[in-house]
């Protein structure tokens, strides 16, 4: 399995390329990763130093993989935050090139807008650009619910809610759409759902909430989702697996109280989640 991944980079700690790498190489994926920033940090500190790579590096570096006669082989593009709108053009000609070359080839966009309690966080103009852009383009969007909602324009506050988003947008382009941090009127306060839509059906997960609040866990998930939807084709079982594998390493997170999530420390989580969590039919 080989997956085209371009997202951000980050010396300390685990976000973007840095929090989706490891688990997909630890489950046996071949991963080209390209970096659209490289920070000594994630921008959640206030404090960071680094630099924000140009469109233009992303092109000459899928070029390169290209020369090497590789994107036939290329099974799935895997993208997540877009810095500014020429970063996701960048990104949209990389999925068109690998399409070109391998027409089978998956493309999971993860939809970085914002968040519920912290409103559009993103320069101006990304909302907009997912939204027109990347929605009709991508196999896979994993929105968060506050994303499902700025996407759709839909206030989602129950199942049937989040159910009709999702529908939405698939009536737009994903063939599968997974909703991450989905809180609606009959999730219990101490627990938290994930949901993912594709051809009529709709799985909901459930696990308990935990006390940790850290960035890059959304990168991860989306690149445990691709991994294993392409490695079952069942979005059930990758949801239930993505989900079982999540929350183990964010419970062990929490253990420790730690500011970063605990991507090495907890690889085993990725391969043999220490708790399954089933993906029922809704």
């Amino acid at each position: 399995m080989n997956i085209l991944s371009i997202q951000s980079w980050v010396a300390y700690g685990h976000v973007g390329n840095a929090s989706a790498v490891f688990p997909l190489q630890r489950l046996g994926a071949e991963v080209w990763a390209v970096n659209t920033v490289q920070f000594s940090n994630h921008t959640g500190y206030g404090a960071w130093r680094g630099q924000v790579f140009g469109a233009e590096l992303i092109r000459d570096l899928v070029q390169g993989i290209a020369e090497r006669e590789a994107l036939p082989r290329c099974d799935a593009v895997l993208s997540g935050y877009m810095g500014d709108a020429a970063i996701g053009e960048a990104i949209l000609d990389a999925v068109q090139r690998v399409r070109e070359a391998n027409p089978a080839a998956l493309w999971c966009c993860d939809p970085v807008i914002g968040d519920v309690g912290r409103g559009i966080f993103v320069r101006p103009g990304i909302p907009e650009f997912m939204r027109d852009r990347c929605v009709p383009a991508a196999t896979i969007l994993t929105p968060n619910q506050f994303e499902l909602e700025w996407l759709t324009g839909r206030k989602v506050s129950t199942l049937a809610d989040a159910k009709a988003a999702c529908a939405e947008l698939q009536a737009r382009g994903p063939r599968t759409v997974l909703v991450t941090s989905l809180q609606v009127e009959d999730t219990p306060e101490d627990s938290v759902d994930l949901m993912a839509s594709e051809e009529g059906q709709v799985w909901r997960v459930r696990t308990p909430r935990l006390p940790v609040s850290v960035n890059g866990a959304g990168d991860a998930i989306a690149a445990l989702f691709l991994y294993h939807r392409l490695r079952w084709g069942d979005t059930r079982v990758a949801l239930s697996n993505a989900t079982s594998s999540i929350f183990g390493l964010l419970r062990r997170t929490a253990e420790e109280k730690s500011r970063e999530i605990l991507t090495v420390a907890a690889q085993e989580e990725f391969v043999t989640p220490s708790r399954v969590f089933v993906a029922e039919g809704c």
